[in-house]
């Protein structure tokens, strides 16, 4: 990210905006906006691939499952946050990788200009192909602040989207649903 840029971008937006850059309020909101899509936008250049390499042999166990992991991103149509929960389950075959792991490869795919559906697909598709697991399913319940603070304005509506790959039989589907509820 161009910082430079972003700074200048941000204050031609607050001049076209009608607002006054020199007054106290908003004398370093340029920077500010600068550093808070730093970090917004901060999974960029990151892969999953870096945090799922590392894996355990495990044959025990069925399902893995690690449910109400927080996120928050920027939806890439208004420029605006989107935020809620994730829970991934996969059926191990022969390796898991630590539970951290699983919210940290959540961070990547949140921290970028993104959409709902898309992140929910990506989460999916990289645990399913680095850890090689039987199946995956990734649920997604978020509020986008696109439709709650403008638009249509419904506060505490929220969006569910899911990915299944592999293998992943419809009443092992129906217990995770259960059980992250």
């Amino acid at each position: 990210m161009d910082r430079e840029r972003v700074m200048k971008a941000v204050k031609e937006l607050l001049i076209a905006l009608g607002e006054d850059v020199d007054r106290e309020g908003l004398k370093d909101t340029p920077r500010r906006v600068a550093d808070a899509y730093a970090e917004f936008l901060s999974g960029n250049g990151k892969t999953a691939e870096e945090i799922l390499s590392k894996t355990f042999d495990s044959t025990g166990g069925e399902i893995v499952i690690e449910k109400d992991i927080n996120f928050s991103s920027t939806c890439e149509h208004h420029l605006m946050p989107f935020f809620g929960k994730v829970a991934i389950a996969y059926i191990p075959d022969g390796k898991v990788v630590g539970i951290s792991k699983l919210a940290r490869t959540v961070e990547v795919f949140a921290k970028r200009l993104q959409i709902q559906e898309r992140m929910t697909n990506q989460i999916a598709e990289e645990i399913m192909r680095c850890l090689a697991p039987k199946g995956v399913m990734v649920v997604c319940e978020a509020e986008h602040t696109c439709m709650t603070c403008r638009g249509v304005k419904k506060p505490g509506s929220k969006t569910v989207t899911y990915a299944v790959l592999g293998d992943f039989p419809a009443e092992k589907k129906n217990e995770v649903l259960a059980f992250i509820k």
